[in-house]
């Protein structure tokens, strides 16, 4: 299944990396608290990776991760030691097990009824509460009926996943203390904002879509044309109606892969998506900008391009290869204006 095999290890996957969560609740001493602010994408999200490990590697170690969507599933796997895990799955998936097994749905409030990833969520981090993870964890999500940005900072760790990554039409909302939620990119893609509330001094931001150049120009003249017309007909011969639909899984997968020369279902959601996100990325950052941006230049992979994950991983390590010396200055600065306790002087 495409979520088959997620966190294989389980609890007791963790490896030799599994320390780097650990035991870091308070930063260390004489330097400021660093938080990282770790952005949506879907599966571009597996950059991600690549900036935790980077990060690990230079012994710069997250006090505060704040994550939205995809952001939240790979911070809150590393809060909880299960990055090695993530990783293995991650790179053992392949275009056939994605998209051999879409767990469709036709009865709710999704296409994808998420299922097989929230057991295996829940196999890989049983009982796992963010209150009692070893820093400080927070998923940004957004309450679909009044927009509320939820910041989702105790109780069940995959709860708190599932609903920062519902993403709305994709997959159903999620119900948390009475509230129904979706994804947090509705209101906070990349939480900068979220991360120095809990006390980071020096906040790390890693936005996915930076890169997606083109975006949000003006065209002043535009109109229907003969060519509009042939497609509309070409379009209605290949629908099968009725008929087609009754065909079940085959004409599913169709609606949510697209045809030749028409997007699918998902494409769609998501481009449009994308619009939005990045005029509230853009509005945010500008608004409370982090003290070190990484930008990987993910722009040749798509928001369903799991099985690309080791390319995404490398490329967020070398984005983030790039930012450490911004970081160090980052650190260095404000560690004179700390004592020795980590304190503000």
């Amino acid at each position: 299944m495409v979520f088959e095999g997620l966190f294989a290890r389980g609890r007791n996957g963790n490896g030799d990396r599994s320390a780097e969560a650990s035991t870091h609740a308070k930063p260390a001493t004489g330097r400021p608290s660093i938080g990282l602010a770790l952005g949506g994408g879907a599966a571009r999200g597996f950059a991600h990776i690549g900036v935790m490990r980077t990060l690990a590697a230079h012994n710069i170690v997250p006090d505060v991760i704040v994550g939205t969507s995809i952001g939240a599933v790979v911070g809150g796997c590393y809060a909880a030691q299960q990055l090695d895990a993530l990783e293995t799955w991650a790179r053992s998936l392949t275009v056939r097990s994605v998209i051999g097994h879409l767990d469709i749905n036709l009865t709710g409030s999704g296409l994808i009824r998420g299922n097989h990833l929230a057991r295996q969520l829940e196999t890989a981090l049983p009982d796992i509460r963010i209150d009692d993870l070893p820093l400080r964890f927070a998923a940004i999500a957004t309450e679909f009926n009044t927009g509320h940005e939820i910041w989702l900072t105790r109780g069940r760790l995959t709860d708190a996943l599932r609903a920062s990554y519902a993403l709305p039409g994709i997959f159903p909302p999620v119900l948390i203390g009475e509230r129904w939620l979706v994804d947090g990119a509705l209101v906070n893609p990349v939480p900068v904002s979220a991360a120095r509330a809990f006390g980071a001094r020096v906040v790390i931001a890693v936005n996915l879509n930076s890169d997606l150049f083109g975006r949000g120009t003006i065209i002043a003249s535009h109109g229907s044309d003969d060519a509009d017309d042939a497609a509309a007909e070409e379009a209605s011969h290949s629908n099968g109606g009725l008929l087609a639909m009754l065909s079940g899984e085959r004409f599913l997968r169709r609606q949510f892969l697209g045809r030749r020369g028409s997007p699918s279902i998902p494409t769609v959601m998501i481009e449009a998506f994308n619009v939005m996100q990045d005029r509230i990325t853009r509005a945010r950052l500008a608004g409370d900008p982090a003290d070190v941006m990484v930008n990987p230049k993910l722009g040749s992979v798509g928001w369903f391009d799991f099985h690309r994950a080791e390319e995404a991983i490398a490329i967020g390590a070398e984005a983030t290869e790039k930012a450490l010396e911004g970081v160090n200055e980052a650190i260095a600065a404000l560690s004179h204006a700390h004592g020795p306790n980590g304190t503000m002087r």
